[in-house]
């Protein structure tokens, strides 16, 4: 039968990072959430999609039970169809394939539990497509997924063919694909009503297709200066009621469109999400090399043809641009590894598989200390629970880039080595607290960068609409001197017993900078791993490269204890010039504020004729004490980074940078001791 009316398919997805902040949480509900379940309460004739992660889901049950009966409200009314996805919102492809079917069973249950319906479509989370999820998908009695038009495009399908689903499938086992109109995505909310409309009607180039749109809640009324716009100036109301009373468009649920309509064909999808995220994914240089590409194309070139061909990275890439990511993701695999079935375990692990700390955009990500330190929690819950009393060393290629990792699990820490990454610690965890001293971040190039040191450009490229507000990704920001001051960026990656050689170059502000002269290859490449008797060593037969190439040895041997480890630090030169020698220390704390060096508060500085030193920690009540049998000058600076989000630049303290300093010539040998003590 033909359609008389285009259907429009309309969606909103729900998503807070686990445990994220109860003041942002409450921030999210109360501008956004609870206003727009209220507005909609009005139009229980209103069809429309809902995925709300399981975490907040809960959340807004138990704290905010107003907003959970108006969404109950609707469901019961028939307005609202339920998606699922994976409980605590985990990219599906980034998880074991058991982690992602019990992801998804855990919030279809919890959906047929709240309001006694069983989801029959997807949200596919940051949608992110791999096709090796179908058979799970399938099995867990999904019938449909939620994807870009991107994705589409990107295989080759024209834009003007993707007004219904299409069919796929992986081993025989099928799956229907819906792809979301971008054209809609940047019109709803932010144009006016009648464009809106217009957007809507032009989806339909034949008769039995929809207008498919499935996208952030937050849009409505979280993201900057939206909350005016569609509540207090009353846009969601009147679009509803424009779209109720306009003869020519049908809200209609994705499921009865999926009964009701014929496929339009089988269709498969590259390794894609969307595509701001293929850019996010790239490594700096290249985002700005792609960003030239499109620009020399032209906007009206690139959208008809460009986008086809010009592609972006892959989610995964997050692993390879972010060592820090890869960490905490091959972390989370290992625990996934563990044959352990306890509920306790089980709910510590999904907990840690929620997507946001591992990858970063225009939205905080894994910049934010408190989305590592959550993920991290859980991780150590998972290892406490795994390991009990056990003393343990375990060593292999535990992040899979290679080289091996040696793992030390003690009474009170769990300590991890690099061989990679110069014999450096990589982790830090402080097994009472849950808490891992080592979870820093590095400085790095950020595409977004450009636009602090080219202010005048960003304000240039900057458009603002005439008749209505700014999508988060065309809204302009500028920065502060402060931001400006501390864009930085390192050249190696941020651990602790990192090696270096220098000279007088190295200063309190050189090493704030980065800056400083470096003579030897210790600090960034790799060293040879062996375990010995009672701990492990690292060797690297290496150079100083001053006025010629010195050929150079350093051995590094690390022998743990109940709370810490001791150490060894054996340097030979075939240089016989005087330098400094440098042991670098990159420490986390959830609140430098909280934080003294040698009893006092923290601060930026250079002490002298030390041969120990003291950081105590207020918020864990932990102590991590140095020392060594050489006097030794300390420099200390915080280590800031200049990340991007939904507010503008934002500048956060990812830790405290510390390194000791004795002068070297061509032999040295230290000994000292690092533990985590009470306070």
């Amino acid at each position: 039968m033909t359609r008389q009316k285009t259907a429009l398919l309309f969606g909103v997805h729900m998503h807070q990072p686990v445990d994220n902040f109860d003041e942002a949480v409450t921030r999210a509900v109360l501008s956004c959430y609870a206003p727009f379940f209220k507005t909609m309460r009005a139009f229980p004739k209103f069809k429309m999609g809902v995925h709300c992660s399981g975490w907040l889901l809960e959340k807004i049950r138990t704290d905010f039970p107003e907003t959970f009966e108006d969404m109950r409200y609707l469901s019961q009314k028939g307005a609202i169809e339920w998606l699922t996805a994976g409980f605590y919102e985990p990219v599906l492809s980034s998880i074991p394939s058991g982690d992602r079917r019990a992801q998804i069973e855990k919030l279809s249950k919890a959906i047929k539990s709240h309001f006694g319906k069983e989801p029959e479509g997807l949200w596919l989370t940051e949608r992110v497509w791999e096709s090796g999820i179908v058979p799970d998908l399938v099995a867990e009695d999904v019938r449909y997924a939620l994807v870009d038009d991107y994705h589409f495009i990107a295989a080759g399908f024209e834009k003007e063919r993707l007004g219904g689903y299409y069919l796929s499938e992986e081993g025989g086992e099928k799956i229907a694909l819906f792809p979301i109109s971008q054209d809609l995505r940047y019109t709803i909310p932010f144009r006016p009503v009648e464009a809106a409309l217009e957007a809507i009607k032009a989806c339909r180039h034949d008769e039995e297709d929809a207008a498919i749109i499935f996208d952030d809640a937050e849009k409505f009324g979280m993201w900057p200066n939206t909350y005016e716009w569609v509540y207090e100036k009353g846009w969601l109301e009147s679009f509803v009621e424009a779209v109720l009373a306009d003869e020519e468009i049908e809200p209609m649920h994705y499921r009865d469109y999926l009964r009701g309509t014929q496929a339009k064909g089988i269709a498969y999808l590259p390794n894609v999400s969307y595509y701001e995220m293929g850019e996010w994914s790239l490594k700096a240089d290249d985002a700005i090399k792609l960003e030239e590409l499109k620009r020399e194309m032209g906007q009206e070139r690139f959208e008809r043809e460009g986008k086809k061909f010009l592609k972006g990275g892959i989610w995964k890439n997050f692993f390879v641009k972010y060592e820090e990511s890869n960490r905490l993701h091959k972390r989370m695999i290992e625990c996934s590894k563990a044959p352990i079935e306890t509920k306790e375990y089980k709910d510590a692990l999904y907990r840690l598989q929620t997507n946001d700390v591992f990858w970063h955009g225009v939205f905080g990500g894994l910049y934010l200390p408190n989305l590592r330190d959550n993920a991290y929690r859980y991780l150590i819950m998972c290892e406490n629970m795994r390991y009990g009393k056990k003393d343990v060393a375990e060593s292999g290629d535990m992040d899979m880039n290679g080289y091996e990792e040696i793992k030390y699990v003690k009474e009170r820490i769990i300590a991890r080595f690099d061989s990679k990454y110069g014999g450096q610690m990589v982790e830090l965890s402080d097994r009472q607290s849950l808490f891992n001293f080592q979870n820093v971040l590095t400085r790095r190039k950020e595409v977004y960068h450009r636009k602090i040191v080219e202010q005048a450009e960003a304000t240039k490229e900057h458009e603002k609409s005439e008749d209505g507000i700014d999508t988060i990704h065309k809204a302009a920001y500028t920065a502060s001197e402060r931001i400006k001051r501390a864009l930085v960026y390192d050249w190696y990656v941020k651990n602790s017993f990192i090696d270096h050689i220098s000279d007088h170059s190295l200063t309190l502000e050189t090493f704030r900078c980065c800056s400083f002269r470096e003579f030897s290859d210790f600090a960034n490449q790799p060293f040879r791993m062996q375990r010995v008797k009672n701990g492990v060593m690292f060797v690297r037969n290496g150079g100083i490269y001053d006025d010629t190439a010195y050929p150079s040895r350093l051995e590094k041997y690390y022998e743990m204890c109940d709370d810490g480890m001791s150490f060894k630090i054996d340097l030979e030169s075939h240089s016989g010039h005087i330098y400094d020698y440098g042991l670098e220390f990159n420490f986390h704390f959830a609140d430098i504020a909280n934080v003294t060096l040698n009893g006092k508060t923290f601060e930026e500085g250079q002490l002298y004729e030390l041969k120990s030193f003291a950081l105590c920690d207020g918020y864990t009540g932990r102590r991590i004490v140095f020392e060594i049998d050489h006097y030794f000058s300390l420099l200390a600076t915080t280590l800031q980074t200049v990340s991007q989000s939904e507010s503008g630049f934002e500048l956060t303290t990812q830790g405290i940078s510390l390194m000791i300093v004795v002068p070297f010539s061509k032999t040295m040998h230290l000994e000292g001791a690092l533990r985590v003590c009470d306070v």
